[in-house]
């Protein structure tokens, strides 16, 4: 069906109120109206869905879009109706409807109201779909996520494996398949799969002008992320974990800093997911704390910043994940942490799986690897990885490497002894053994080839491992060597390799970071403190506040919480909030004369305080703590607490006396009314009041005599710190 460019411009404008296509649009639409098969590599943002639902919409019969995810499908065709009047236009047929609503989808389809059929590849196989659009005049199928057909992509569905198959047993019509991420291998897995080695292709360049690409070492990482975050305003933005449970940590970590955010994963039932994504859509939380389940199809254009608090198992699943910042063409910070620990238990994830996976999980984590470890361009790695060329010039200083670069060296002579290498051992083996070949390390697979490679077995021994596969990167990305698609990893020379081998000259090698992970953690507090004299100026004006107030010294602050002032310099009320166990009550309580003294010192002593900020950290999950204090808000009993939570009531008040020791209110009041009579709760009180720091111990010897047993002495003690001092 052909349209003439009028024509389509006025239909975009008409339908979608577009002025002018994106990019490369037409082009790809104008192709696949004339009935040929097509293959889009597009980057997130770049407009993909238009390419089928444009011509969806001018096609005569129905347009089946294959899709991954339920969820994206669904805000698909929700935004498709709302440029038409009939809902009946585009429909979802998955396993979430019921049979009323399948029928209604049937009956629209059979009435020519719908254009647009979202549907996954596991429902497209039943038999009773088969049947049905067998009989309707499908107009073309779109592929979306194309991707997930590879085992090389960063997201394998097996289901989209049959695709091909499905789409001859309906009827075969014209082909769109669409990614936005697709290594030349991974795009000759999919026009291979899906039999379309004809298509025409459409390959837009990858580069995003506006995202500035940052890695930094995995120290102190939440102090780094909620130091990051408090400089963004009101922006937007997401933090990738790889696990469920860190999800959960993290989001906590930032909510009780301030900072308004909310966890995403698939733990979540799906009315919280709805929910929070919403709320971050809508611009009613600022950050999404989320495993690799959110994003995909989230129609946010303004997210100013990417955050993977875990390093992704693969360059295109980071590629994928970093572009849902600035699709709107504003700036956008792609801010990574990286550990060699984080790459062990990715490939700790692969054990179990069968070979194959295995082996291409591993070459797909050494490809991350590579690129968190480069000291080269950032954007020139990640395009070059994606088949692209691109002069590192036009960086513009927006990657970290760029921004600031490291120091380099001449490299001539390491190059020519790595290239003799691959050459002599008849380019038989991948990178890492390469690397093991040049310090003179074996393993079984270099051992069958020993005797032919001795010339040039330990050549390099000078050197550790590590820096061979620092040359390798460089010149695999300066295109002196490559590595074949059908044996992914294993290393060819090219022809400028052969011709450098021939003609050596100068080759500028830049030197690699070198992540030294300091594993102590600075938000801990110091048993120490690091300005004495500052801590023995508070200490006194403790003592004096005790006395002025009728109260324990260790009530106003506890001598760790003096420490930590002393450590960290607080010289405003939000940073005295977050002194370990001060919190914001205690603060404004007590905390406007240590404000002060503090104030006073650090300008009299030239102080130059810590540029870190003092992050306020949540209590361990296994405390329980959130349980805890909602259930002595609803006066359920200690016995009954501890048995829900499997703990002993010993372990319970344990619990509970490290959440006030936090600075965080409990409400136990009912709990003496049930164990004392109010003389004895007051007896008890003040003995704590009048102990230099209601020690515990002390009250245990003080009234060993006396009727009270240890968990009352401890509730009293519990409730005498959370009403006096908290």
């Amino acid at each position: 069906m052909r349209f003439s460019s009028e024509v389509l411009h006025k239909e975009l404008k008409n339908i979608f109120g577009f002025d002018r296509f994106k990019g490369r649009q037409e082009k790809i639409i104008h192709n696949l109206l004339l009935g040929k098969d097509t293959m889009v590599i597009m980057p997130t943002g770049g407009g993909k869905s238009m390419c089928y639902q444009l011509p969806a919409l001018l096609s005569e019969g129905l347009s089946i879009i294959i899709s991954p995810l339920i969820a994206l499908m669904k805000n698909q065709v929700d935004a498709i109706r709302t440029f038409n009047n009939q809902d009946s236009i585009a429909h979802v047929l998955n396993s979430t409807l019921s049979k009323s609503q399948t029928q209604t989808v049937f009956d629209d389809i059979k009435k020519g109201a719908t254009k647009l059929l979202y549907v996954a590849p596991e429902s497209l196989i039943k038999e009773e779909y088969i049947t049905f659009l067998k009989s309707i005049n499908i107009s073309f199928y779109a592929i979306d996520e194309a991707h997930c057909i590879s085992e090389w992509g960063h997201d394998f569905r097996p289901e989209y494996r049959r695709i091909r198959e499905i789409i001859e047993n309906i009827n075969r019509k014209p082909i769109i398949a669409l990614t936005a991420t697709a290594t030349p291998k991974v795009k000759n897995d999919i026009l291979k799969n899906l039999n379309i080695k004809e298509a025409t292709l459409f390959l837009d360049s990858f580069n995003r002008k506006n995202l500035f690409y940052d890695i930094r070492p995995k120290n102190n990482v939440e102090k780094e992320i909620i130091k990051f975050i408090s400089n963004q305003g009101n922006n937007s933005g997401i933090i990738y974990c790889l696990s469920r449970k860190k999800v959960e940590e993290i989001a906590a970590t930032l909510q009780v800093n301030g900072i308004n955010a909310l966890p995403y994963h698939a733990g979540l039932d799906s009315k919280t997911r709805g929910m929070h994504q919403d709320a971050f859509i809508m611009d009613e939380c600022n950050v999404i704390v989320a495993t690799i389940a959110f994003g995909m199809g989230i129609d946010k254009p303004d997210i100013r910043y990417v955050i993977h608090h875990d390093i992704p198992k693969s360059l295109e699943g980071y590629y994928q994940e970093t572009g849902r910042a600035g699709r709107d063409d504003g700036t956008g910070h792609l801010l990574t942490f990286y550990s060699y620990k984080d790459i062990e238990k990715l490939e700790k994830f692969l054990s179990g799986k069968p070979v194959n996976e295995r082996e291409i999980g591993r070459q797909l984590i050494m490809e991350t690897i590579s690129f968190a470890e480069t000291s080269m361009c950032r954007r020139k790695y990640l395009l070059h990885y994606f088949g692209e060329n691109f002069d590192s010039e036009d960086c513009n200083k927006m990657c970290d490497n760029c921004k600031n670069p490291k120091p380099t060296f001449e490299g001539k002579e390491y190059i020519i002894k790595l290239l003799n290498a691959i050459r002599i051992s008849n380019e038989t083996f991948k990178s890492k053994e390469i690397a093991k070949i040049m310090i003179g390390e074996t393993n079984s697979l270099i051992n069958q080839q020993l005797a032919e490679i001795q010339d040039v077995f330990g050549s390099g021994k000078d050197k550790k491992i590590e820096f061979w596969h620092s040359i390798i990167r460089q010149i695999y990305v300066k295109g002196l060597i490559t590595k074949e698609i059908e044996s992914y990893g294993v290393i060819k020379l090219t022809e400028l390799g052969e011709n450098f081998i021939q003609n050596p000259s100068r080759f500028t090698i830049t030197e690699d970071h070198h992540y030294e992970i300091n594993n102590s953690n600075e938000n801990t507090v110091k048993g120490t403190a690091m300005d004495e004299k500052l801590f023995k100026m508070l200490t006194v004006l403790r003592k004096e506040i005790s006395k002025k107030t009728q109260l324990p010294p260790a009530i106003i602050f506890q001598e760790s919480s003096i420490i930590d002032m002393a450590n960290n310099y607080p010289t405003g009320m939000k940073e005295m909030s977050q002194i370990q166990g001060v919190g914001i009550g205690k603060a404004e309580k007590y905390g406007k004369d240590f404000i002060e003294l503090i104030s006073k010192y650090v300008e009299e002593n030239n102080i130059d305080r810590p540029s870190e900020m003092i992050i306020k950290t949540v209590p361990n999950k296994s405390s329980n703590k959130v349980y805890i204090i909602q259930s002595l808000d609803k006066k359920i009993m200690i016995e009954d607490i501890a048995k829900a939570k499997g703990l002993s009531n010993a372990d319970l008040i344990t619990e509970m006396e490290t959440i006030v020791d936090s600075g965080t209110k409990l409400n136990i009041k009912y709990l003496l009314d049930n164990m004392m009579e109010e003389h004895e709760q007051e007896e008890l009180s003040d003995f704590f009041k009048d102990s230099q720091n209601f020690s515990l111990e002390e009250a245990r010897i003080e009234y060993a005599e006396e009727e009270f047993s240890d968990t009352e002495i401890r509730i009293a003690r519990i409730h005498f710190i959370t009403t006096i001092g908290n």
